[in-house]
Order: C-alpha cells, then sequence, then structure tokens
C-alpha cells in the first residue's frame, strides 16, 4: 500500500495562488518525474513510519485497516496471473503470493522496490517487481487475470482515464481491476486528523489538483483530485464496467493516526474509496495497441 503523503499543515488548492496550480491535469505540467523523485526520496521513511501497520506480507487496503484476508474483495486468488499496480514495498502482492497466486508488481520508484527487495528477504517471500509507470506498462495484451492497487498510483497519476485504459488492455477479457484511493470527500477537508479536519474548507468540485514546488518553480509532489462522478466516467471511457464501489468504515479497535485520516474522522465520512472494476467481454481498452514484452 502507498498512501498519498501525511502532511497536515498543508494549503488546499482553494487557498492557494492560482499561480501555483495546475490548471489542466496533465498538460500544463508533467508531473510523473516529480512523483518519481518523491517516493525515491521519501520511501524509507515511510516505510519506516508506515510499516508496522501495513506488514511485511499482508494486503492493507487502506488507513482503516481493511485486510484482504477479510475483505475478499479479490475473490479466489489461487493459481491467478494478478499484477500489483504502485506496488512500493510489495505488502500487498507478497501476500498474494503466499496465498498461491502468481504475481508481478510494479512501481515507479527505485527506492520504493529496493524495500520490497529488503522485505524478500526478510520475509522469504519474493515478489517479483519491475520499475514501469502505469501508462506505459511492460507487459502484453490480456496477461493477467486480476489487477490491484492499494493507493498505488492511481492518486498520483494526471491521466485517470489513461491509466485505467491501460490496465485494461493487460487484463484477459473478464478480468478485474480493484484499487483504492483517497475518497473524493476527503478533498474538502483540511489533513488534520483532529476536530480541527471536521471542518469543510475547499470546493468538492474544485479540481485543480495540489502541487509542490521547489525554488526553481519545478513540481516535486502531486496529487489528484476527482469527484466521484469524474471516475465513474473515467472507468466507463476505459472500456471498464464498474462492478462495486466500497467506502470502508474505520472500526472501533483502529485507533492509528495516518495524517488526516483517524478515528475520529474516520467514523464520520470516508476516507477510502474502492472501485471494483472489469474489463468486458470483448470489448478492447482503447489503450495502446502495440503488444509489449513480458
Amino acid at each position: 500500500m502507498v498512501a498519498p503523503r501525511a502532511c497536515p499543515a498543508r494549503t488546499r488548492p482553494s487557498q492557494a495562488s492560482h499561480n501555483d496550480l495546475v490548471k489542466t491535469p496533465g498538460t500544463a505540467v508533467d508531473t510523473t518525474a516529480a512523483v518519481r523523485s518523491w517516493w525515491d526520496k521519501e520511501a524509507d521513511a515511510y516505510q519506516a513510519e508506515h510499516g508496522g501497520f501495513l506488514g511485511d506480507a499482508k494486503f492493507i487496503w487502506g488507513p482503516e485497516g481493511l485486510d484482504e484476508a477479510d475483505a475478499h474483495l479479490l475473490g479466489k486468488v489461487a493459481g491467478k496471473h494478478i499484477l500489483e499496480i504502485g506496488c512500493g514495498a510489495g505488502q500487498c502482492g507478497r501476500w498474494l503470493v503466499t496465498q498461491g497466486a502468481a504475481v508481478a508488481g510494479i512501481d515507479l520508484a527505485r527506492g520504493q522496490l529496493r524495500n520490497s527487495r529488503k522485505l524478500d528477504t526478510r520475509t522469504g517471500v519474493t515478489l517479483p517487481t519491475a520499475e514501469a509507470d502505469v501508462l506505459r506498462l511492460p507487459f502484453r495484451d490480456e496477461s493477467f487475470d486480476l489487477a490491484c492497487a492499494a493507493y498505488g498510483a492511481m492518486p498520483f497519476v494526471a491521466d485517470a482515464t489513461g491509466a485505467l485504459r491501460e490496465v485494461a488492455r493487460v487484463l484477459r477479457p473478464g478480468g478485474r481491476f480493484i484499487f483504492s484511493t483517497t475518497h473524493p470527500m476527503r478533498w474538502s477537508f483540511l489533513d488534520e486528523p483532529g476536530e480541527e479536519g471536521l471542518m469543510a474548507v475547499s470546493s468538492y468540485f474544485d479540481r485543480h489538483p495540489y502541487l509542490e514546488y521547489d525554488p526553481a518553480g519545478e513540481p516535486t509532489y502531486a496529487e489528484y483530485h476527482r469527484t466521484m462522478g469524474d471516475w465513474v466516467r473515467a472507468v466507463n471511457a476505459a472500456s471498464l464496467r464498474l462492478v462495486d464501489l466500497v467506502e470502508p468504515e474505520w472500526p472501533d479497535h483502529n485507533h492509528n493516526t495516518w495524517g488526516g485520516w483517524s478515528r475520529l474522522r474516520g467514523q464520520l465520512f470516508p476516507g477510502t474509496a474502492i472501485f471494483t472494476c472489469e474489463r468486458q467481454q470483448g470489448r478492447q481498452s482503447g489503450g495502446q495497441e502495440s503488444k509489449r514484452d513480458h
């Protein structure tokens, strides 16, 4: 799992100067390099802070602590070929390996993949990984039965439809992509776990991404906001069918705080949305036509 960064003091887009923002995500500024660089630099600190919660070989869908071992959102995985998008240190994919699946993980950041190799050694369970962009997956068409992402890639990619199309391309007909991402509702609230985080301060409909810049004006971090309707339209545009949408409730036993995620907020409104999408039989995705090497 690779959740958006915990930065409670950050300014939301509606409070910042429009000169500091990308007006049209994916066209004004290419943030791929920024996302890669940030996760390369922060991977060790991220795993040190959250590794205990995530485990070494567990499939946790989000800060609420929803465990795939209990949720079964992927269904039966034994014998399935599964791709994990934005695998981070590979905790989710490694759990799938222990359940009898054939798994490949991809991540944009070498720092995260370096941590995955460390966990391979520590657990004795190896997750095959590759450094790759979700917009250009290094796999042939129809290579996988399932794809999954626990906050991997989708909150950080400017072109969500393009990413979904590319995942659909590598899925077999009837294959599913199940991914978790920040619930769109959270965008209106400050990233504060306490009572100050219960007041809406930004418009839900403000689609400006959250960006950070270095002194030279180059982007160093990016997160993208889509409304629930935006996500549904992106799924449909990728020749996928939305099968289910899960909004995990915050359980009483979880007293963990993860940035703006907390028990106080999580028991009042959702922080995570989990989409189950299916590639329709007989429909080709609008992704790249040329097959790529496995």
